[in-house]
């Protein structure tokens, strides 16, 4: 990073590179509303074809993406089975009832990964009265439970869950790459299984804005069509898909980088006396730890900044710490001396 500050608040934060910027000062542009921006054309190909998908649609916000996702899998009243902790649930201000009309129907999942059973058991009957369960959303990797990888049997098996029982599937990938690298697989084995996904180019991967939603040819032109009426509808977006085509070749074969130093980082997260985690639960770039008590989480977070270190709340007595591409080896061995002090 360039400042005296590390920032550990998410993945978020990071700023494009400077091949970003180049790219985004050259593209070639047009009006994406006609179809015709040529850069922004490229990224929805490009994207569509690394995830095994058959077209692909450019949202400004994963945000967006879900919730297009939703409506044109779901109708108002239906409703939706997600992991009970998963964002799309918690931290979407929402959207999926005041936008979509649709309830949530939260399952329990062990670390963010939902058991295909419960699944199962939270479908509802067909029965009049009852508000019909039309779509499963999977969270890979799953935020809150810090950064948890679905692994590609599991995903195969809720998402078949799901078509068994005439649901739709939708994985919010937002860090879907970061799962792959943790598995060592190709992000498409992930996708596969899922009727439509969407990812992320504005968390780890580095670019200014925008996330990618993903499905069939018949799916994409429905959701081109909902993205236009919900406000989502850009002109020269070009500039921005420029940052997105060097995210996916440039960036993610870097994300490893992240997960390494997590993963150090959490080792001395767990030998500490204000917090507890447990490392083997850290599988990529997130460490959701646990204020011991006696320490209040907001005061520990202000605390932490006055030495230099940021990180953000998760909830109750939860604390996130974020890696990313602009922590350095550097920035973590600054981390870990500012942590081994603290009391």
């Amino acid at each position: 990073m360039t400042t005296d500050t590390i920032d550990l608040r998410s993945d978020t934060v990071t700023r494009p590179t400077p091949s970003m910027r180049r790219a985004m000062a050259e593209a070639a542009v047009g009006d994406d509303v006609y179809g015709e921006d040529p850069t922004l054309n490229r990224l929805q190909e490009e994207a569509a074809a690394l995830l095994g998908k058959e077209a692909a649609l450019f949202c400004p916000s994963g945000t967006m993406a879900n919730l297009i996702a939703v409506l044109v899998h779901t109708r108002p009243g239906d409703e939706v089975v997600c992991e009970s902790d998963c964002h799309v649930y918690n931290y979407e201000a929402g959207a999926m009832a005041a936008v979509a009309g649709v309830l949530p129907r939260p399952v329990k999942g062990r670390l963010g990964v939902m058991d295909p059973g419960d699944v199962v058991a939270a479908i509802r009957a067909k029965i009049y009265y009852l508000a019909q369960t039309s779509l499963l959303c999977v969270e890979n990797t799953h935020n809150l439970a810090g950064g948890t990888v679905v692994d590609v049997i599991r995903c195969r098996e809720l998402a078949g869950a799901a078509r068994d029982h005439g649901l739709a599937s939708h994985l919010d990938g937002a860090r879907i790459f970061n799962a792959a690298a943790a598995l060592g697989v190709e992000a498409a084995e992930i996708a596969a299984p899922f009727d439509s996904l969407m990812f992320c180019i504005s968390k780890g991967l580095s670019a200014p804005a925008g996330s990618l939603l993903l499905g069939t040819g018949a799916f994409i032109e429905e959701a081109r069509r909902i993205r236009k009426r919900i406000g989502g509808g850009m002109r020269q977006a070009g500039i921005l898909a420029a940052a997105g085509l060097v995210a996916l070749r440039e960036i993610v074969p870097l994300l490893g980088e992240d997960h390494r130093r997590a993963k150090a980082l959490a080792e001395v997260l767990a030998d500490h006396p204000v917090f507890e985690c447990r490392v083997d639960d850290v599988h990529t770039n997130i460490i959701v730890v646990t204020v011991r008590g006696g320490y209040e989480p907001g005061e520990t977070i202000e605390r932490l900044a006055g030495k230099g270190l940021l990180c953000g709340p998760a909830g109750g007595r939860l604390l996130r710490f974020v890696t990313h591409r602009e922590i350095t080896d550097g920035d973590l061995e600054r981390a870990v001396e500012i942590l081994r002090d603290f009391r």
